[in-house]
C-alpha cells in the first residue's frame, strides 16, 4: 500500500527506504542521501565565490547554499528528492514539506537548513546532469506554443494572436504547417512540415524577437522557476552536473543561485539569431540553405521535433554554457 508522507521526517523515513531498494540511485537521491547522513554541526567552508567545482555534489551544494544565505555554522539540514519520493511507490501523489501539501513541483531537491541562531530557511534546487565525456545542451523548458504564451501572458508579458500563430507557424503545428498551403509548398526544399524561423509571420516574428529582448531576464527566470501553477517550492539553486566523471567525489559541478544566472545569462547576450543547416534525417536541406536558431542568453529555443511530440516547443540551456559565463 502506498505511504503518503505526513511531514518532512515521514518524508524522510520514505525517501530512505525507497533509497535502499532502489539499485540504481539517481543524482538526486544520492545527494539527498549524502546531506541527510552529514554530522552536524558542520563549519562551512569561506565564501565560494566561483560556479564550477570539482568535489562530491553534495559537499558543494550545501556549502554553497550557505554561503550565499549568509550561514556561518550549520546546526542541522534536511533534503529531499521530491522525485524519488512522487515515483517511488504506486499510487503516490503528493508528499507535505514543512506542513506544505506538495503535488507538483520543479524543485527536485528541497532542502531546510537551520543554523547556530536557530534559523530556519528552505530553499528549492534544480538538478541537470550530464554523464557524455563532454557537456551537452541540458533540456529546460518543454511546453508548446500556446502554452509558452500562456506561461507569458499569466505573468504579465503581453502576446498578441499574430505571435501566437508565428510561433505555431514554428513549431509545426497543425494546420499551421508549409504542407498545409499549395501556396507555401510551391518550390519548397526544405522541411515541409514546419516553418523555420526566418520563414514565420515577419509581423509576429518581430514581435517575439522584440518581447525576448527587452523581457529576457523575466522569461528566463519563468523557464528556470516555473513549470506549475502554484508551485510551493519553485528552485532558488541550480545544480548541473557538467559531464561524466570518473568517481563520485571527482564529479565537476556547476552551482548557481537563479538570480546569479539570470543575470550572467543576460551579460553573456541579448537576443540573437544562430544559422545552421538541417544535414540528416527525412528533410536535410539542398546544399547553401541555411535556418535562424533563436537564442537569449545561454538559452536556446527550438522546436521538440521528437517522434512522439514534433510540435512542442523546447527550451535547452546551451551546451558547455558555464565554461562560457
Amino acid at each position: 500500500m502506498a505511504l503518503t508522507p505526513q511531514d518532512e521526517a515521514h518524508a524522510l523515513q520514505i525517501q530512505a527506504g525507497t533509497i535502499g531498494r532502489t539499485t540504481g540511485h539517481t543524482f538526486e537521491t544520492n545527494i539527498s542521501q549524502e546531506i541527510n547522513g552529514h554530522a552536524m554541526p558542520m563549519a562551512v567552508l569561506p565564501q565560494m565565490v566561483g560556479h564550477v567545482y570539482r568535489s562530491s555534489p553534495s559537499s558543494i551544494l550545501l556549502n554553497y547554499i550557505c554561503s550565499r544565505e549568509n550561514i556561518s555554522v550549520l546546526s542541522s539540514v534536511a533534503a529531499i528528492s521530491t522525485g524519488a519520493l512522487a515515483t517511488s511507490e504506486a499510487g503516490k501523489r503528493w508528499l507535505s514539506i514543512n506542513g506544505v501539501n506538495v503535488a507538483r513541483c520543479k524543485s527536485d531537491l528541497v532542502i531546510t537548513l537551520t543554523d547556530n541562531q536557530s534559523r530556519t530557511i528552505t530553499v528549492g534546487v534544480s538538478t541537470k546532469q550530464c554523464d557524455n565525456r563532454t557537456p551537452t545542451n541540458a533540456q529546460l523548458y518543454f511546453t508548446t506554443a500556446r502554452g509558452f504564451s500562456r506561461l507569458l501572458i499569466d505573468n504579465g508579458i503581453p502576446v498578441s494572436p499574430v505571435a501566437i500563430d508565428a510561433l505555431r507557424q514554428f513549431c509545426g503545428d497543425p494546420k499551421f504547417q508549409p504542407l498545409d498551403s499549395a501556396t507555401a509548398m510551391v518550390g519548397r526544399r526544405s522541411d515541409p512540415r514546419r516553418y523555420f524561423w526566418e520563414e514565420i509571420n515577419p509581423i509576429g516574428r518581430a514581435e517575439w524577437e522584440h518581447t525576448l529582448a527587452i523581457h529576457q531576464d523575466d522569461i528566463t527566470r519563468l523557464l528556470l522557476q516555473k513549470a506549475y501553477i502554484n508551485d510551493p517550492f519553485i528552485p532558488d539553486y541550480l545544480l548541473h552536473k557538467t559531464k561524466k566523471s570518473a568517481s563520485w567525489d571527482a564529479t565537476e559541478v556547476a552551482v548557481y543561485k537563479m538570480e546569479e544566472l539570470i543575470v550572467l545569462s543576460r551579460a553573456y547576450q541579448g537576443f540573437a539569431l544562430r544559422s545552421y543547416g538541417v544535414y540528416k534525417g527525412s528533410y536535410p536541406d539542398p546544399a547553401g540553405v541555411k535556418h535562424s536558431a533563436p537564442r537569449f542568453g545561454v538559452v536556446q529555443m527550438q522546436r521538440g521535433g521528437q517522434e512522439q511530440h514534433p510540435d512542442q516547443l523546447q527550451f535547452n540551456l546551451m551546451a558547455s554554457y558555464f565554461y562560457k559565463i
